[in-house]
This record gives structure tokens, sequence and C-alpha cells, in this order.
């Protein structure tokens, strides 16, 4: 319940336009989140490459981190978009 408010709620009183302008939307966080899992995710690859020499090891590992961080980062993002401090 916590969870899908963070995520997908709209505050039902009316917001100003200042206020509104410096929310960000869910899918915003989701495009943030995939670039920077791209980025991320050739950085693992690329040292797991380095460290252990298979490219078939090196892919497995990049490809569940890529998955897991997509995630935490998500939620990351939402939590502190719900957080006041430094707007």
């Amino acid at each position: 319940m916590i969870l899908n408010q963070i995520i997908f709620s709209k505050k039902t009183r009316s917001k100003g336009f200042e206020e509104d302008k410096t929310s960000e939307k869910p899918l915003r966080s989701v495009i943030k989140a995939l670039s920077w899992r791209l980025i991320g995710t050739l950085d693992t690859l690329a040292v797991s490459y380095f460290v252990t020499g298979e490219i078939g090891l090196a892919t497995s590992i990049a490809s569940v981190d890529f998955l897991t961080k997509l995630i935490l980062y998500f939620f990351h993002e939402r939590i502190w978009n719900k957080i006041k401090w430094g707007k």
C-alpha cells in the first residue's frame, strides 16, 4: 500500500505550477533508470570480463546486475521524489 502511494500517487489537492514542474513522473524515473543501467551494465560487463576472462560468465553477471539495479534505482528515485529537502 505504501509503495503504491510512493510510486503512483497523485496528490488530491491542487498543485501550483512551481511545485508541479519540480515533481518527477514515474515514466521519467523509468527512462532515467534504463539509461543509467545501460552505462552501468557496460561497465559491469567489462569489469566482469577482465576479472573472469570468460565472456559468458561476464554476460550473466551483467544481466543480473542490470535487472536488480534497475529495480532498486527506480524505487530509490520515487522515494527521493517524495522528499521535499533540496527542492
